[in-house]
């Protein structure tokens, strides 16, 4: 053991990972297990240059082959992050692999010991143990999620769209923040968007705030002493959630259609449509429920509360269980009514603990693509911006739906993506990060 193997030992896994710990430290199962590594690494160099160099070039036009060998840009874009992650990981093991040769060549010159193989071992069963747990979790995290997440947001610097950059019959191109200015400059892609845009916060705003104080309502009242057969009204009340919210869509747009739909149907039985003409609020026999912007939207914030309520219901039910009731007997016997109790006691406290679910319910209606595409497939059509694509009723996931798999504009959608990203991510973690629940972490 050299008398420098604080200098020397780093040295050596500098020029190759593991000699440090073999030749001057003599850890030789911890030594072999970095060499191997580096050995593997070098074996596939070639493969990760090439998929670095593809992400680059994102591949060259070649019309004199057939289809099927020509370069396909959004495969060699895939591959190139793939091979960017890898080279991270492969850094910070290279790193460490110093920094740890260094930390035991300093500990031997201080103590004169060094860890043995069986002492290596034994950390690695304990000490270690969570960093090796964590690690399939992390590389799945890194290939299934930032991978795909960094992939949608490279395909806004490309021209990545139809009808003449599809792959593989044509390459795809780096053409910057081309795509962002095209969709500034086009009146009928801003408004579009400016529109769309203003109608997703309106709708996860409403579809939030109704299903949830409509959940509160209902389980405050089934709560209520004085409600007989409550449980059969609760059972009855989560049917809605219990069917597929796929299936209950489809039912209420055939029940909402405007010419054949059961519920027009049953009005002009009534007479109630004759009635409507008569006094001039309709000029038809029918009430456009789906076809009318404005009615439409109504509708669906009115379908989304059918449908949300009954999670809120059960959630707030079982919070209400678990209270304390000798806050609330204080307060009787304090004199408060039940409206006071509830204002200072039973709403603060829904609040507290709530709140987090109320926020991720807020971002997940802002994503909610069933709701709407599901009932009104974001009609009816907007007639002054019909450039865009973008229905009157359409939130921006059903747009970003549309532009790709309907007009395969996939650039376009991709700056859709950025932008809703950049608004919905900051607003729920700051509101989260707000919360009580989250700073004191418990009641």
């Amino acid at each position: 053991m050299t008398k420098k193997a604080d200098l020397t030992a780093p040295v050596l896994s500098t020029v190759f990972m593991g000699l440090g710990q073999i030749i001057v430290l003599k850890q030789y199962i911890k030594g072999i297990l970095f060499f191997l590594f580096e050995l593997v690494v070098l074996l596939n160099t070639n493969t990760i240059i090439k998929a670095i160099k593809g992400l680059i070039t994102l591949g060259d036009p070649k019309p004199h082959l057939p289809v099927a060998e020509r370069d396909n840009s959004t495969f060699m874009m895939l591959d190139g992050l793939i091979a960017v992650v890898v080279i991270i990981i492969i850094v910070i093991v290279y790193i460490y692999n110093i920094t740890d040769a260094r930390k035991t060549g300093k500990l031997y010159l201080k103590t004169g010991n060094i860890q043995s193989e069986r002492e290596f071992l034994s950390e690695m069963g304990e000490k270690a143990f969570a960093y090796f747990a964590l690690s399939p979790a992390f590389v799945m995290l890194a290939f299934f999620v930032v991978i795909p997440l960094i992939f949608a947001i490279l395909i806004a610097f490309t021209n990545y769209s139809a009808p003449s950059h599809i792959p593989q019959n044509n390459v795809v191109d780096w053409v910057g923040f081309e795509t962002f200015r095209d969709m500034l400059k086009l009146k009928q892609f801003s408004q579009g968007f400016a529109r769309t845009a203003l109608w997703t916060v309106v709708w996860a705003f409403f579809g939030t705030v109704t299903c949830y104080f409509g959940g509160m309502f209902l389980a405050l009242a089934l709560l209520d002493k004085k409600i007989k057969l409550a449980g059969i009204f609760r059972t009855i009340f989560i049917l809605p959630y219990a069917v597929p919210g796929m299936i209950s869509l489809f039912i209420w747009a055939i029940l909402l259609n405007g010419q054949f739909g059961p519920i027009n149907r049953a009005l002009r039985e009534l007479g109630i449509m004759q009635w409507l003409q008569s006094i001039g609020i309709l000029k038809k026999d029918i009430i456009p429920w789906l076809s009318d912007p404005v009615l439409a939207k109504i509708m669906l914030i009115f379908v989304n509360l059918w449908l949300g309520f009954p999670y809120f219901m059960l959630m707030i039910t079982g919070i209400m269980t678990s209270m304390r009731q000798d806050i609330f007997e204080a307060a009787r016997i304090d004199g408060a009514s039940k409206s006071q109790q509830f204002r200072y006691i039973t709403f603060p406290m829904l609040m507290y603990q709530t709140m987090p679910l109320f926020i991720m319910s807020f971002s997940y209606n802002m994503n909610n693509f069933g709701g709407v595409y599901f009932l009104t497939n974001g009609n009816p059509p907007d007639t002054v911006t019909t450039q865009s694509f973008a229905g009157t009723t359409d939130t921006l996931i059903t747009w970003m739906y549309k532009l790709t798999l309907e007009q395969r504009l996939y650039n376009k959608a991709s700056v859709v993506a950025i932008i809703m990203f950049l608004v919905v991510a900051p607003f729920a973690l700051y509101n989260f990060a707000q919360t009580r629940s989250f700073k004191d972490g418990e009641l």
